[in-house]
């Protein structure tokens, strides 16, 4: 049993739905969402700060209660240093180590799951957020506190920076699989971010922290959420959870990363590409051609949707200028849906595999799990017609998700006059979305 990670997670190719209709349904799907929305949907119906549905009061309590937070803090420092081992005292070959697997699958791919179903787990789980606040216990501070202030104008920009520095080392270094480049990558990680969060305080954590805001932007679409008043957990409709994401400084930027990078990588696997990418010879050259994809896939659907969120008319300069940074949470459901139709099969067979490896993080025959025998259920490459059923309306979903929120705060924020032809740009964007990410999806 082997987890192959030759370049990034991997895409979907050969699915067995006739590629001309997932493009038809996918047209008609935004079209008529589009439509619908625009005749039926005039004023604003998402509220930030609708109050939800409050869950029974023993549910709060259980989640807040030390013991869970503490219980929850020490699994994810035991779990670090229990990957720890496999990254310094684990088998050299990647197929064989457990670190290359919860890196871009647990940890990337996995991560999101987890968010989407309970909200921004990473701010319990993570180790650094443990180790900071347990020092700062130790010595009097506050963890919000710090020795210098986190800027406004940063916003987002440390977590953009390590987000790209993440899918860049998956889609265009020489060798993303090698269990030396991983290490090498989450040890700065976790000398950044540890640096980041005594410098600044928790604020470095929840803007800085590539990990953090991943994991909080997932949750912007779970049902779980808090009541902004008393902190309540609440089941509430996820867009408008959706709605109330902070706009900061480098919004469009983060989400441009996560879509662009996403969809480089199912072009990566188109063989003319591959075949271009090897004849360079040159190890360099080839991560140097593969950089320049990538930015060019990120630098397309950060341009494309600046481009259609500022096409509105009778806006005044400072309000065209905050049009994306308003708009920009519209694309998370388009991230969400092509994360899970690009990666799902990865996530649940090479999430097995790992789970597997990871009970012998050093390759030594320990078995304290008992799966040293287990073997992966490939139930998703069993059933291909049902996976490329499921795929495909990720993809669907998530545009139409997307679009609604987009024309929901269009409506909020344009001209009454310019509420429907300010969002045509906007729309041929998102169907330029759909289209490309269907069309990668199924390898050309």
């Amino acid at each position: 049993m082997t987890v192959v990670l030759a370049h990034g997670l991997g895409g979907s190719t050969d699915l067995p739905i006739p590629f001309t209709y997932a493009l038809i349904g996918a047209s008609w799907a935004l079209t008529v969402s589009f439509v619908v929305l625009a005749f039926a949907w005039r004023t604003p119906k998402l509220d930030p700060d609708s109050p939800g549905r409050r869950l029974p009061g023993w549910v709060t309590r259980f989640a807040d209660a030390p013991i869970t937070r503490n219980v929850l803090a020490a699994f994810g420092v035991v779990l670090a240093v229990w990957v720890a081992l496999a990254a310094f005292f684990g088998p050299a070959a990647s197929s064989e180590n457990a670190l290359p697997g919860v890196f871009y699958v647990l940890l990337w791919v996995g991560l999101v799951a987890v968010s989407l179903a309970f909200g921004p787990v990473w701010r319990v789980l993570s180790p650094v957020r443990t180790v900071h606040r347990s020092v700062c216990a130790a010595i009097g501070r506050s963890p919000a506190e710090g020795n210098a202030r986190y800027r406004n104008s940063w916003g987002y920009w440390p977590a953009v920076a390590g987000l790209f520095a993440f899918v860049w080392l998956e889609l265009a270094s020489g060798d993303p699989g090698s269990v030396a480049a991983v290490r090498t990558w989450l040890l700065v990680y976790v000398v950044v971010t540890t640096a980041g969060a005594f410098a600044c305080g928790e604020r470095w954590c929840e803007r800085g922290d590539p990990f953090e805001v991943y994991s909080t932007l997932a949750s912007r679409l779970s049902p779980l959420s808090r009541d902004r008043h008393d902190g309540r957990i609440v089941l509430r409709n996820p867009l408008d959870h959706l709605g109330s994401m902070p706009v900061r400084a480098g919004s469009v930027a983060l989400m441009a990363t996560l879509l662009g990078s996403t969809a480089f990588d199912s072009f990566s696997a188109f063989p003319w590409w591959s075949r271009l990418v090897d004849g360079i010879g040159s190890p360099i050259g080839a991560t140097l051609v593969r950089t320049a994809g990538l930015l060019v896939f990120i630098g397309f659907v950060g341009v494309s949707f600046w481009v259609a969120s500022r096409a509105a008319g009778g806006l005044r300069p400072e309000q065209r200028s905050a049009l994306p940074g308003l708009l920009s949470h519209s694309l998370i459901p388009i991230i969400i849906g092509y994360v899970f139709a690009h990666y799902l099969t990865y996530l649940v067979e090479k999430g097995q595999a790992t789970v597997i490896l990871l009970a012998d993080p050093m390759g030594r025959g320990w078995n304290p799990l008992g799966l040293g025998d287990a073997d992966v259920w490939y139930v998703l490459s069993e059933h291909p017609a049902a996976t490329a059923s499921i795929k495909v309306l990720c993809v669907l979903a998530g545009h139409v998700l997307g679009v609604i929120a987009a024309h929901d705060k269009s409506v909020r924020v344009l001209p009454r006059g310019h509420q429907l032809t300010g969002q045509l740009a906007l729309l041929f964007t998102m169907v330029t979305y759909t289209f490309g990410g269907l069309y990668l999806l199924f390898g050309g």
